[in-house]
């Protein structure tokens, strides 16, 4: 349960130990002085999620990620109705956009709780919960008659919808090993990140032909699907919750003294949440690494949502292109996220299995970080290339090519940062994962606030250069950091539990 993981072997399975004595004597009303520690029946135990077919773990990582689809679709996909809605609700357009970031600002806060409460009760109920409540207050956004119940729908949707943050990428994480992880990461980001490009076109063609309360009710009826899907075909993956519960079930059949070691320092419910739902905002506290972490995150997560919040409007402004043609430019952001999310996945897996060969076999968190350093670089390079061909209002083509660019460099960087901290922190995925994505919630909601005002100020070409230079004083040094001192700063952490 160390911060520290000099080497990973996820497949490594310890023999079951009998007449293990109670570590404690609090523990004497949970288990009698003998017990049986309860693990994996061997390396190729099919209950095992890392020991299941090729076929079941692409279909539970595309499952997970097709909740991603909808999550990322929600939030941009309001922006082309937010002056009808506005009309329509007698809101003012700062109270519309509103309705828009509230739904990221509840991302924020979410997986603090979903995702800890995953690591106790399991991934499979919290998903489940999660989906159902995003459906229900989605649904309520769609039949809202005031701004009151419109926002608060779109804060609770977000809370429901943030489960996808809390616990898709911890699903994926224990069904595959280190060495397959960059491909599984690769997938899980592809479709969600259709929704970003999908959002605004569909939402235009929905105000335009239907009426912006379709924008909410397609939505609910695509996540049902999603969310039935989910019942019928996905099991548990939690390794601590299939172990306990193989422990449960021994101790039933046989009446010994059957445990898991987590069974037995946590013994009750009540410890077990207290240790849970304290942890996230421990590593924040307490875990350096995953401070540094979270740094890098917020402030590219924030960026990309201020192109994400300005882009249509460059393109009206700028270009004279109609709200239907700048919506299709999302396109370029798109390709360039799926391209990185592609190479960043080869090259994860390739550099891991060069430097665990070079290093005799061992592996450590580490191993990760040299993908972060394109991403890095790219970064601000493709704000320069897209601020800078608006400013001189070069050919369209020449605004797209930055931006893909942009979202090239973001997805490669994200993706590694955050195999970083599954391979820093693999007992509490969840929680670690909620931890470093706090800032990046906090900065996306944010963010947007400002980027008007930068914007009608400095124009795009100087804006976006002084983003490029907060890019550059967070980006360059933060993966030096990670690589020559990540060990020895997660060692300083301490143990977590």
């Amino acid at each position: 349960m160390a911060a520290s993981h000099p080497e990973i072997e996820p497949n490594a399975v310890a023999q079951p130990e009998k007449g293990l004595r109670q570590p404690h004597a609090t523990h004497a009303a949970v288990a009698p002085e003998e017990t049986i520690i309860v693990d994996w029946d061997g390396e190729c135990d099919p209950n095992n999620p890392l020991n299941w077919s090729l076929p079941r773990k692409w279909f539970t990582t595309i499952l997970t990620s097709l909740g991603g689809l909808v999550t990322l679709m929600s939030g941009p996909m309001l922006a082309p109705a937010l002056g009808v809605i506005g009309h329509d609700l007698e809101i003012s357009a700062a109270e519309a956009s509103m309705a828009l970031s509230i739904f990221i600002l509840a991302f924020a806060f979410g997986p603090l709780v979903l995702a800890p409460l995953s690591e106790v009760f399991g991934r499979r109920p919290i998903w489940i919960v999660g989906c159902t409540w995003y459906i229900i207050w989605n649904t309520v956004c769609g039949v809202s008659t005031n701004k009151g119940l419109m926002i608060a729908g779109r804060f609770l949707a977000g809370l429901g919808a943030s489960a996808e943050f809390a616990v898709s990428g911890p699903i994926a994480n224990d069904c595959w090993s280190p060495e397959d992880r960059g491909k599984s990461f690769t997938v899980r980001a592809v479709v969600p990140l259709l929704g970003p490009a999908l959002g605004p076109i569909i939402g235009g063609v929905m105000v335009q032909e239907l009426s912006w309360r379709w924008l909410f009710f397609v939505l609910s009826i695509f996540d049902a699907f999603i969310l039935l899907l989910f019942i019928i075909f996905l099991p548990e993956t939690h390794r601590q919750t299939l172990l306990s519960r193989k422990a449960t079930s021994m101790r039933k059949s046989t009446g010994d003294s059957y445990y898991t070691r987590d069974d037995l320092s946590s013994p009750t419910l009540s410890s077990r949440l207290k240790l849970g739902l304290v942890r996230p905002f421990r590593l924040l506290i307490t875990q350096p690494v995953v401070q540094l972490v979270s740094l890098l995150l917020g402030y590219q997560f924030g960026l990309l949502y201020i192109v994400h919040s300005t882009f249509a409007n460059m393109w009206i402004e700028v270009y004279g292109q109609s709200p239907a043609a700048s919506g299709l430019h999302y396109l370029a952001i798109v390709t360039g996220c799926i391209l990185g999310a592609i190479v960043a996945g080869w090259g994860m897996d390739r550099i891991w299995m060069t430097l665990k060969e070079k290093n005799g076999g061992r592996t450590k968190p580490e191993n990760r970080v040299p993908l972060i350093v394109p991403g890095a670089i790219l970064f601000p390079i493709g704000l320069l290339w897209y601020g800078w061909s608006a400013q001189r209002r070069l050919h369209w083509v020449m605004s797209d090519i930055g931006v893909a660019i942009f979202g090239f460099a973001y997805l490669a960087s994200v993706q590694a940062a955050q195999a970083y901290i599954v391979d820093a922190f693999l007992d509490y995925t969840a929680s670690a994962t909620a931890a470093s994505q706090f800032l990046r919630n906090i900065f996306a909601f944010a963010f947007p606030i400002f980027a008007p005002a930068l914007y009608s100020t400095l124009g795009y070409g100087v804006g976006n250069t002084l983003l490029a230079a907060v890019a550059v004083l967070f980006g360059i040094p933060g993966p030096y950091l990670l690589w020559r001192f990540g060990e020895r700063l997660r060692e300083k952490g301490g143990i977590i539990r």
